[in-house]
């Protein structure tokens, strides 16, 4: 009984599933396409770029780049209605869950991909989190762009963004940049919460100029609020890209079990036969 009830339970799964994955595979909407993480682990960025800090100097690149020290690297704007905030409370989490502190034995760096987010902003941003990190000592770097800097490192560590005009937002993904001392992308992190585990070794190997393998890409997409569907749109969709891939997954699995279960379990038909002399 139990048996038979199970197997419906999968048959009606097993019908759900193409056209879960069929809803994953449309199209992204009009305002999303183009934006993407496109991973470029080894390449160098140009540390010669000049960013504004949040006294309002300008500074290069390269003043956070040391001997030994890795660095954190995330492109985000401070005036984010959405996903910013949970990227970098993210990090912020998993960060106070590592032995080794921002601003001693690696570096962070947070720019604005808005060119209209002044250094002031920076400044509280900075002031904010540096307080919620709670680590003596620490220190956080949170800049913003000058003159179009940001689009040129953006493109070198392939994190492709776009403006919507109509919603006055930026379109980005969630994602986190791992460099080396010298400025080599050693590896990139995705999503809104990080493990301290993977931050852990993902500072470890850039300290060391090791470069990671390709990371599993699972892109949360920060976008405008659908006042229609009363969802975010592109965060629903991501959702059910992975509920898709995990239906088929798992109903994969079980029917695989069931198989074996079945072929251990069954009795022989050779069994109930009466052996007539």
């Amino acid at each position: 009984m139990r048996l038979q009830h199970l197997t419906n339970r999968l048959a009606i799964i097993a019908l759900l599933a193409p056209v879960l994955c069929r809803a994953a595979e449309q199209p992204l909407p009009a305002p999303l396409e183009g934006v993407d993480v496109i991973e470029k682990l080894g390449r160098n960025v140009d540390l010669d770029l000049q960013f504004t800090a949040e006294n309002g100097y300008q500074v290069p690149l390269s003043s956070f780049f040391h001997s030994g020290k890795p660095v954190i690297l995330n492109l985000v704007y401070y005036t984010c209605p959405m996903l910013c905030n949970l990227v970098l409370n993210g990090q912020m989490a998993a960060m106070k869950d590592v032995a080794w502190t921002a601003g001693n034995e690696f570096e962070v760096v947070t720019i604005s991909i808005d060119p209209n987010d002044n250094f002031d902003i920076a400044r509280k941003k900075k002031a904010l989190y540096l307080e919620e990190y709670g680590k003596a000592g620490a220190n956080w770097h949170f800049l913003i762009d000058y003159k179009g800097n940001v689009k040129t490192l953006a493109e070198q560590v392939g994190f492709r963004y776009r403006w919507d005009e109509q919603q006055k937002q930026f379109a980005h993904a969630a994602a986190i940049m791992f460099l080396t001392p010298d400025g080599h992308i050693s590896r990139y992190l995705y999503g809104v919460k990080f493990k301290p585990r993977d931050v852990r070794l993902a500072l470890s190997e850039a300290s060391e100029g090791k470069l990671g393998t390709a990371g599993d890409k699972f892109l949360l997409f920060c976008f405008h609020y659908d006042a229609e569907a009363r969802s975010y749109v592109p965060f629903a969709r991501n959702i059910m890209r992975a509920g898709g891939i995990a239906i088929v997954l798992i109903l994969g699995s079980v029917l695989t079990l069931l198989w074996r279960w079945e072929r251990k379990y069954r009795t022989p038909l050779s069994d109930h036969l009466v052996t007539v002399k």
